[in-house]
């Protein structure tokens, strides 16, 4: 999974981006510090699979991974090649869901790129840029199928659905709240659209407004934003966070403890970023390795298995499975086993979140 960390300008994107990958991104109070865009892959914390990697001290564990992309701030006229804009918004395209910082803080040291803080307006300029990109290429595809039509009235309905989808966006609306049935949406997908991509909206805090979220009007006019867009809000103070970042182990779980959090900011946006795209993990395991895979949910026991190899999936047979629960219940597979709880499942089996899974195979 990659998502794409985005905003405007000097609202904590790089700040945010340090503190989840510990990678040490430049960081500076004025616009454009970010030129080409940071890549850092961090584990996706799963208790789960630490509890399997205690119990069998294998030679390797393997976490699931996100991969974060830190793509420098979008101004106002990106879409036009603003600010490097089409550069920006083309690195964005490549990512499945969007972060989007929102600067929900007063600080006159801090420069803010629209001189004071808006949330709203901050949002509107960034959505505004990210649908302008798209119309763009909308109307590339309604020229390209208009073409096609003349030799082929198949893409007669392309054309049109792509007609109104133009008109949606250039009144500045985002193209998932564009009213299509599914099978006009399956079509909508074959276009990389930006406006399509589910959005986390990470409210960047100060300490005080993260401690007192009730009275922070910037947080809840985001919050109120996310809920209209039927997109996930994320509170998250970005310097506290690469405040944490930098310590041990069980100096952060105090330091977690202190502020009334069980969770580092890293955790719960992972989390966010997993719910927002349908995500779950399986696990394999094993005295050589255990290892945390992502799907997404509804995903069938051979294509599961396709994560690990393709032989896997071509020769699957059977998939033997345990749920997490059993397992934690009765302590160990074999008393799983005994108990018989632990399953033989067929090629139409729907894997679920936290099955541990030995996969029978034959090529």
């Amino acid at each position: 999974m990659k998502a794409g960390i985005v905003g405007l300008p000097n609202v904590g994107k790089s700040t945010l981006y340090n503190a989840i990958t510990n990678a040490g991104a430049d960081s500076a109070n004025y616009p454009f510090c970010t030129i080409e865009p940071n890549t850092g892959v961090v584990a996706v914390p799963d208790a789960r699979l630490d509890a399997l990697a205690a119990l069998y001290e294998p030679l390797k564990k393997t976490p699931a991974v996100v991969e974060f992309v830190d793509i420098a701030g979008l101004v106002r006229g990106a879409s036009k090649g603003e600010g490097l804009g089409n550069k920006f918004l083309a690195n964005i395209r490549e990512t499945d869901a969007i972060v989007h910082v929102v600067r929900c803080f007063d600080d006159e040291n801090v420069i803010h790129v629209e001189s004071v803080p808006d949330p709203a307006r901050d949002i509107e300029i960034i959505n505004l840029e990210l649908a302008m990109a798209d119309l763009e290429m909308v109307q590339r595809r309604i020229e390209k199928a208009s073409r096609a039509m003349k030799g082929d009235k198949k893409y007669e309905h392309e054309v049109e659905l792509f007609t109104a989808l133009a008109k949606h966006l250039d009144a500045g609306n985002a193209a998932r709240t564009f009213d299509c049935d599914a099978d006009d949406a399956a079509l909508l997908r074959t276009s990389d659209l930006l406006t399509l991509k589910p959005v986390i909206y990470a409210a960047n805090t100060d300490e005080y407004g993260f401690t007192h979220l009730e009275e922070n009007a910037y947080y809840q006019t985001v919050a109120d934003i996310a809920k209209a867009e039927g997109n996930q809000v994320l509170p998250i103070c970005a310097k506290l966070e690469e405040d944490i970042a930098g310590l041990e182990e069980e100096e952060r779980a105090l330091f977690l403890d202190e502020l009334g959090l069980t969770e580092s900011g890293l955790d719960r946006l992972i989390q966010c970023a997993y719910d927002l795209l349908g995500l779950i993990s399986f696990l394999t395991y094993g005295k050589d390795e255990c290892r945390a895979w992502t799907i997404r949910k509804g995903t069938k026991a051979p294509d599961a298995a396709g994560k690990i190899h393709t032989d896997i999936q071509r020769g699957f047979i059977r998939a033997e499975v345990l749920a997490w629960d059993d397992f934690q219940r009765c302590g160990s597979v074999t008393a799983a086993k005994e108990k018989g709880l632990l399953r033989s499942e067929g090629k139409d089996y729907v894997v679920q979140d936290g099955d541990m899974i030995y996969f029978r195979f034959n090529v």
